[in-house]
């Protein structure tokens, strides 16, 4: 039980960079996210600069790692107080696996793909905005680039702590 609810804080905190990166510019403040040609389309129309992108990339890079790399195992060894290594590796994986889910799921398919909030003026003509490449990337990361990322932070841990 205490996974899932880790797993919800996981996923309450990328809703709440989603709405954050969103609030002042609309989906434009978040178009780092989007595919290059949507970037470009954006930049083209002068909604928005390279030099914004690049900013907001960075921003975001923070805000959805940093949770993830340093959040979740902390939960998992001091939170939960796992000292075994199978053991958090698995809890890590879960809560990460929820959290992906949750940006599977409701955020890149339903919240992108079948609302209208993401959607940029003068782009329509670019969607899906999340092309089937990027999808499989995405699931990749989600199934196997987590967990052995995951795995290394457990085998560092115990490397260091011991």
């Amino acid at each position: 039980m205490i996974l899932i609810i880790e797993g919800l804080a996981m996923c309450f905190i990328l809703l709440i960079v989603c709405v954050v990166g969103i609030a002042n510019k609309g989906p434009v403040g978040l178009v780092c996210f989007y595919e290059k040609d949507v970037q470009d389309r954006v930049v083209e129309l002068g909604l928005t600069t390279k030099e914004e992108i690049k900013r907001s990339t960075i921003l975001a890079a923070i805000a959805v790692t940093l949770p993830m790399t340093i959040l979740i195992p902390y939960m998992v060894y001091k939170m939960n107080g796992v000292t075994d290594f199978k053991q958090a590796v698995f809890q890590m994986v879960v809560i990460s696996l929820i959290a992906n889910l949750f940006d599977r799921f409701f955020i890149d398919y339903y919240w992108v793909g079948k609302t209208n909030a993401w959607n940029i003026p003068g782009t329509e003509d670019l969607k899906p905005y999340i092309p089937t490449s990027t999808l499989i990337k995405k699931w990749i990361g989600t199934l196997i680039v987590h967990p052995l990322v995951f795995l290394l932070i457990a085998w560092i841990i115990q490397f260091v702590t011991k």
